[in-house]
């Protein structure tokens, strides 16, 4: 499903956006803009019900142990009495829902950034290399790879597989080649042939575990040497994989310390990342009663996966894609939190809100008395 929705609706709207301005960091923001205002209905809708079960919450626990208690003996009217508390709130599960429906664009459109055009793309074959006298009793079982879209010009781009007829299993000796082609049988080289550029897309083959059992050559020709486990790499250049945008040496880039040597452009963008994730979480509670234990996770969280990120193997135009991403949730956050609540939760809100702020004023009160020595005179005011 995830290389079906990228082929057939991510990678035309990219052609599209791509025909209007040559820039496939432009291309990247429109795409990301576009599958966010599509998804917009669904994402609000769980950015409504985390709101509303962030103030129902309290009320429903309470309730809920009141039910369970009340009618411990009569399980049948505990349900009806649980299930008429959650028509009255909702379900704290209804904003997953919309979530769960939504991750299957979300990650096409991931998977389609961390490809071609806009990074190199690798294709890995896993093999067994077994004793010669034993490959003999294993039925061979044809092995075909994903599928990658390689774009060959700014318009060209073709379904790319890898595949090994006879499977991955192979005897002592024995030598085969994995072929990329297209989903007709039609071989990445052909291809390759009918465009001037075609000879800068060749693959390039290495073997990058299990060196000592299988040897490759430059067209994907492999030779069994020894029993073992085998990992076989082909990669295949990105068309806009160095090509730059804003600030941005390339987009297919890929890692914060590279070589000795640190590459500011993912140091800004992940950063960006990590401060558009603090804003929306900090929006999601305007409006909201303190929480000191929400609160500390809201600074704490965006402070982990922005470190984890800084050393997570992700191409620049993927982190391009998070932050624009993270600019429109924070949007989208801010104008949800405007809206009006129902009337019940409402008056649980304010109900929250005043209770706090008569829990400050005492702890204010109190605080003042403590720190007044006895002998002092009470404050005139």
């Amino acid at each position: 499903m995830i290389g079906y929705i990228s082929d057939n609706l991510l990678i035309p709207i990219l052609d599209f956006f791509y025909g209007l301005f040559p820039s496939y960091g432009l291309a990247i923001v429109a795409l990301t803009i576009v599958i966010r205002l599509a998804l917009f209905p669904l994402s609000a809708g769980s950015i409504r019900s985390a709101r509303r079960m962030r103030i129902a919450q309290p009320v429903m626990q309470k309730r809920q142990a009141e039910i369970k208690a009340k009618y411990a003996s009569n399980p049948q009217k505990q349900q009806e009495e649980l299930g008429n508390l959650m028509k009255e709130f909702g379900s704290p599960l209804a904003g997953c829902l919309p979530l769960l429906v939504q991750m299957p664009i979300l990650f096409a459109l991931f998977a389609t950034l961390r490809g071609s055009p806009f990074a190199d793309v690798p294709y890995l074959v896993n093999i067994k290399v077994l004793p010669s006298d034993q490959i003999a009793t294993v039925e061979p079982k044809p092995f075909t790879s994903a599928r990658h879209s390689i774009f060959v010009t700014d318009t060209d781009h073709f379904p790319i597989v890898a595949s090994l007829p006879g499977g991955t299993k192979l005897g002592t000796g024995d030598t085969t080649q994995i072929k990329l082609q297209t989903l007709r049988g039609d071989s990445f080289g052909s291809v390759l042939e009918k465009f001037k550029n075609g000879a800068k897309f060749a693959p390039t083959w290495k073997v990058t575990k299990g060196q000592e059992h299988l040897s490759v050559s430059s067209d994907g020709s492999i030779k069994a040497l020894s029993p073992g486990d085998v990992t076989v790499e082909g990669k295949i250049p990105g068309l806009a994989a160095k090509s730059g945008f804003l600030f941005i040496k390339a987009l297919g880039q890929v890692g914060f310390y590279v070589n000795g040597s640190i590459n500011w452009d993912i140091a800004i963008l992940v950063g960006c990342f990590g401060l558009t994730l603090l804003i929306s979480q900090t929006l999601s509670g305007r409006g909201m009663p303190a929480n000191p234990q929400q609160s500390t996770a809201n600074k704490i969280t965006p402070v982990m996966i922005t470190g984890m990120f800084l050393f997570f193997p992700l191409p620049a135009g993927v982190l391009l894609y998070m932050v624009i991403a993270n600019v429109f949730q924070a949007l989208q956050t801010f104008l949800l939190s405007q809206e009006a609540l129902p009337d019940n939760l409402q008056k649980i809100l304010d109900d929250q809100l005043s209770q706090k702020a008569s829990t400050a004023v005492v702890s204010a009160s109190a605080s003042e008395i403590t720190d007044r020595l006895p002998f002092e005179p009470k404050s005139g005011k």
